[in-house]
């Protein structure tokens, strides 16, 4: 990987580890924003990580952007060295894919798609060369995926598959943007997947929807409350596909406040998973049973 340093106007400094995503890249790039938070740079004012990068933002009448860039420049080779395992949660999410609001929204956008005859799923199960949509579906809830970053709109997290690369699922993003999204539509476009946290535009490709809210700004919903935004970076999800009545079931658990998400505690450990992808995903899929 060679990293890459760039100003972003006069108080930013953007830093990408790799132009393609990869948990080597992620986790570099975690630890060396974590290490220039801990060296508390004078002038440095936020630092914004995202799944193979992060920006830095100054004030450059505190700190010389040259003198700031040489500072951070010096903490690569602490990133280099960091270890690479990380204690975090795998959290189960339910799916209701093929579900009537999603195809009902993806149906009135077919002339930005790139195959206005079919669907979404259709479309993802093609090109990926599975024989069905169940299939496809199948290939992306069968494996747990890795919360690379959480951000773009509040509370949305980009998932990265946790395959080998030449497994990893790939759909583009629609040719043109959407001008509406159900909120909690589970999306996917390039090789991330994603949970929309609230209703909007989108140009991700749509395969379901969770009925388990992930954003909260009013922090109503039981295990919102100490926190509104559920995911963190680190974060593993599985996927879990559910049919209507235990979507509704689910959805009236929410309203009731009795519903809580089935997670576990695991610790992730990048060499270990490198060189047992399998063994891994079994052993972080039986915490999640176990909890």
């Amino acid at each position: 990987m060679k990293t890459r340093y760039t100003f972003g106007g006069d108080e930013h400094i953007y830093i990408e580890m790799d132009e393609e995503m990869s948990l080597d890249a992620f986790f570099k790039s975690l630890s060396m924003s974590n290490a220039v938070r801990e060296a508390k740079i004078d002038g440095v004012t936020e630092i914004c990580p995202a799944n193979a990068s992060f920006q830095v933002k100054f004030n450059p009448d505190v700190v010389h952007p040259d003198d700031l860039l040489e500072q951070v420049k010096a903490l690569e080779a602490v990133a280099e060295k960091a270890e690479k395992r990380m204690n975090t949660r795998i959290i189960e999410i339910p799916v209701y894919y093929q579900d009537p609001w999603t195809h009902e929204t993806l149906m009135r956008f077919r002339e930005r798609h790139q195959d206005p005859s079919g669907t979404d799923l259709e479309y993802a199960a093609r090109i990926n060369g599975f024989d069905s949509v169940e299939d496809f579906i199948t290939a992306h809830h069968s494996q747990p995926w890795f919360v690379s970053m959480v951000g773009f709109v509040a509370g949305l997290p980009f998932l990265y598959q946790l395959v080998e690369r030449e497994k990893q699922l790939e759909v583009p993003k629609y040719l043109r943007p959407r001008t509406d999204t159900p909120k909690l539509t589970v999306g996917y476009g390039g090789c991330f997947s994603c949970i929309y946290s609230v209703r909007g535009a989108g140009g991700y490709q749509m395969f379901g929807i969770t009925p388990m809210p992930i954003y909260d700004p009013e922090q109503e919903v039981t295990y919102l409350k100490d926190f509104m935004v559920l995911f963190r970076p680190g974060d593993i999800v599985k996927w879990r596909p559910i049919d209507r009545a235990e979507y509704d079931a689910i959805c009236q658990q929410v309203e009731d406040g009795t519903f809580m998400p089935k997670m576990a505690e695991v610790e992730f450990d990048l060499d270990a998973f490198n060189k047992d992808m399998t063994g891994t995903n079994a052993r972080l899929m039986e915490a999640l049973n176990g909890a």
